[in-house]
């Protein structure tokens, strides 16, 4: 009698899963499953046109940082900015890439010696980003969302 009180309660206990209710399992296999995603890295990097979405994800972050420096050092170009000489200083670029491709800026971090003798160089920056080719946006799960990035522009004055 007793082995059978002491079988009917070990059943009962391992048997409470049974009547847990199919919502309550659902909702605990999708908090495991956004525990484990790491929310800080995407899956596909925003592509350019050019760029093929089927390579391995190093190919297509290559791929997008190659495009994107070569626009923006092209457009850069365009412009005569004037430094101190001797003055050699970095500037670092914040930008998003929304859902649907769209780009814009974020923060711009530069020293005060910048701000003062180019003092329309945020401007000049945000247009140049503004006016890139269209990109399809970063993907992660293969749902579009926004991605942050930042880029490092360095100026060197001429002697």
């Amino acid at each position: 009698m007793r082995k059978s009180l002491a079988i009917l309660l070990l059943c009962s206990c391992l048997s409470c899963g049974f009547f847990e209710s199919k919502e309550a399992k659902t909702q605990k296999l999708i908090n495991r499953e956004m525990r484990a995603i790491d929310w800080n890295d995407v899956d596909n990097y925003p592509l350019f046109e050019n760029c093929d979405e089927s390579t391995s994800k190093a190919s297509q972050k290559a791929c997008f940082e190659r495009e994107l420096l070569g626009y923006f050092s092209a457009t850069l170009r365009e412009f005569e900015f004037v430094i101190d000489p001797g003055t050699d200083t970095t500037v670092y670029v914040d930008f998003l890439i929304d859902q649907e491709g769209r780009i814009g800026v974020v923060n711009i971090q530069k020293d005060r010696k910048i701000e003062q003798t180019m003092p329309e160089f945020d401007r000049i920056i945000s247009q140049s980003l503004s006016n890139l080719p269209s990109l399809a946006p970063a993907l992660k799960r293969g749902i579009p969302v926004r991605a942050k990035f930042r880029i490092p522009i360095v100026l060197h004055a001429n002697q």
